[in-house]
């Protein structure tokens, strides 16, 4: 798995936060991982780094929406 896809997906860890905004962090995480594995499978290029910034970024307004 390439390094920045490493690095990203610590940002996604929710168990921090309080169960109600865990509810909305979770399924982003579970995505971000299923992005990672599957892009290990075939293709870790800049534009899986892309996706999960992107993914990063929905999933802060999300969490901050519920806030």
């Amino acid at each position: 798995m390439h390094y920045s896809t490493v690095a990203l997906l610590k940002f996604f860890e929710y168990e921090h936060l309080p169960t109600k905004l865990q509810d909305v962090s979770k399924p982003f995480c579970e995505l971000a991982h299923k992005i990672a594995t599957d892009a290990d499978r075939h293709a870790d290029n800049i534009e899986t780094t892309v996706c999960l910034r992107k993914l990063l970024e929905a999933k802060d307004c999300a969490v901050r929406a519920a806030l």
